[in-house]
């Protein structure tokens, strides 16, 4: 006895056979079970798209690869609004601050996106509608339109897969008309098995009509189309091409059989098949394609097939035009019934058949159902327009608008808090850009007219404060540059025109920005000099001055200070004012005194003098 491989039985003594459901394979010198997906897959050959973009440009096929169904475009529209709702209730829990750190930047410009819902926030009292932009509404803002794009996409992905509809008009067709129907056919089935070539047998022939009635005809094969086979992995594959077929017949029947060679017998376990057709200019190609393994409807155990009872599987040909498509004319090949002839599933029958001469062959026939009788019309309607589009488009906005409306509302209506929310941040924008403009005027003084007592007090004590006490003259830029600057400056800002005194006052009549430091004392005595002569000139006629007085130095004038923004241009310029005047007083009062004491020492050093002479004499 003959030790045969896995899987598999001896028969006549020194034969080895599979068992049922099992092929062998050469190249492992074992039996395997045939596991073929039984799946039948059909084409028809035409793919729509509702845009017609090059596919150069736009490959559909890979997006709608990723994207199968709207599904997809939702939950990512629900992630992106979740991660945006939980972003802002994050900014929610930060401190505004001083309006200088980076988490009021932020909400700050999140309080600019108010774009929907800046003019329909909470009015107490019935009050004039004024636009007001919150950090709540920016946020509802932006989170409904994430909503609207996202379902926007989801409109644009139907239009694209589901814009319109494919109409089926079945009608009686004629003999002429079916001859119209000129396409490259093709038929290819595989007997899976261990068997070659070499065991076909009776491939040649073609009935049509129906067997055993008048109309019968049997033709040669080659009338139709061109057979052959050839050896493949799986087994024998019988090809049938026929080229600009034109099919004329109803009903046709082609049939071959396997038999016994030495040590090769004629067993099967299943069949493959694939038809296709394809129209002459070759655009497109219909198919039909599958495994037939077991042709029972109650289980799906494996069987092996073998005698004298024919394979029956039955094909349609559906003849199809489509109108939308330039009357492109296709057959549709669909696979109708299989119906299994003498099939084995124990081991013992299937070595009783091996060893009987009666059962050795495999049969095979391929039935083929021309309709000729109907024809199928195909066309594509549109199901979606410019008016409807607009109608699903402007619905998703007021959806998406009205839902986060209805919570802004709400929100406002319960927390009290949520309705001055906009007056407390630009309350403090406002605070952090007027102290910003200080900053910057109080640099410009204190680098322009050296007063750097006003860079000191500030940082030690955080207030305005004054510039009593220091003159304020240039330190920067020669002679010409300064007047220029101050010639430049007088209108906006007074500095320079001094303000009147009593008669019994003397003053310069020179500004202060033109003092210099280094010559004053050399100069005190010409300015005294030219105090009396200054005070008679028509330009300085003495009159009230509301911040002098003969017989004490009054303080300094107070400061005029506003809260918020309501401080302006003017009201510094007043402080400004008010400053030069009581230093022009210090300074009128200064050299007053100093005049007073040189006299007093001019006076003693007479005295002196004399009184020296005198005791000499």
């Amino acid at each position: 006895m003959a030790s045969c491989p896995a899987n598999s039985f001896n028969f006549n003594t020194t034969l080895c056979a599979c068992t049922p459901g099992h092929v062998l394979q050469h190249v492992r010198n074992t039996c395997v079970l045939y596991e073929g997906n039984s799946t039948i897959l059909t084409d028809s050959g035409v793919d729509y798209y509702a845009l017609s973009f090059p596919e150069t440009l736009f490959a559909f096929d890979t997006i709608k690869k990723f994207t199968q169904s709207q599904a997809v475009f939702l939950e990512v529209t629900l992630v992106m609004l979740l991660s945006w709702l939980l972003f802002c209730v994050f900014l929610r829990c930060t401190k505004l601050g001083d309006g200088r750190n980076v988490w009021f930047k932020i909400r700050w410009w999140i309080s600019r996106l108010d774009i929907c819902f800046a003019t329909r926030h909470w009015l107490d009292d019935q009050k004039v509608v004024t636009k007001r932009k919150t950090e709540l509404g920016g946020a509802f803002s932006m989170a409904s339109w994430i909503l609207f794009i996202g379902l926007f996409a989801v409109l644009l992905y139907q239009i694209i897969s589901k814009r319109s509809i494919e109409v089926h008009n079945v009608r009686a067709t004629n003999g002429p008309e079916l001859a119209s129907f000129i396409n490259d056919m093709e038929f290819n089935i595989t007997t899976v098995s261990s068997m070659s070539c070499a065991n076909l047998r009776n491939l040649g022939n073609i009935v049509t009509g129906n067997p055993g009635f008048i109309d019968q005809r049997v033709v040669p094969l080659s009338t139709l189309a061109n057979y052959s086979c050839y050896n493949s992995s799986m087994g024998p594959t019988i090809a049938l091409k026929c080229k600009n077929c034109k099919v004329i017949y109803d009903h046709m029947y082609i049939s071959w059989q396997f038999v016994d060679l030495p040590n090769s017998p004629a067993i099967a376990v299943g069949f493959e098949f694939r038809l296709t057709s394809m129209d002459i200019a070759k655009k497109h190609v219909s198919f039909v394609s599958g495994t037939l393994k077991n042709g029972s409807d109650f289980d799906d155990s494996p069987v092996t097939f073998r005698g004298n009872q024919s394979n029956i599987v039955k094909f349609n040909l559906f003849p199809r035009i489509y109108h939308n498509l330039h009357e492109l004319k296709l057959i549709q090949p669909l696979f109708h019934e299989f119906i299994p002839g003498s099939v084995l599933r124990d081991t013992n029958e299937l070595r009783a058949s091996l060893e009987s001469s009666t059962d050795g062959l495999v049969n095979t026939t391929l039935f083929i159902n021309f309709l000729s009788d109907y024809v199928v019309e195909i066309d594509k309607q549109n199901i979606l327009g410019p008016v409807s589009f607009l109608a699903d488009l402007g619905g998703l906005y007021c959806i998406s608008i009205g839902i986060f409306f209805y919570l802004l509302i709400q929100c406002e209506y319960r927390i009290k808090k949520l309705r001055n929310e906009d007056s407390i941040m630009r309350r403090i924008r406002n605070r952090r850009k007027a102290q910003e403009h200080w900053d910057k005027l109080r640099k410009y003084v204190m680098y322009t007219y050296g007063c750097p007592t006003i860079d000191n007090n500030y940082n030690s004590t955080g207030k305005e404060t004054d510039c009593g006490g220091c003159m304020l003259h240039s330190v920067r830029g020669s002679g010409s540059s300064r007047k220029r600057r101050l010639k430049s400056r007088k209108d906006s800002i007074s500095l320079y025109q001094k303000p009147s005194l009593p008669d019994n006052k003397s003053a310069s009549c020179r500004p202060l920005g033109s003092t210099n430091d280094s010559k004053l004392n050399s100069e005190n005595m010409a300015k005294q000099q030219n105090a009396v002569s200054c005070l008679d000139s028509p330009q300085s006629q003495p009159q009230e001055s509301s911040i002098i007085d003969d017989k004490f130095i009054p303080p300094p004038p107070s400061l005029e200070i506003k809260g918020g923004s309501e401080m302006d241009l003017s009201d510094i310029q007043k402080n400004l004012k008010n400053l030069y005047e009581y230093n022009v007083m210090l300074r009128d009062k200064l050299l007053a005194a100093q005049s007073l004491l040189n006299s007093s020492s001019t006076r003693h050093t007479s005295s002196v003098n004399s009184s020296v002479n005198n005791k000499e004499t």
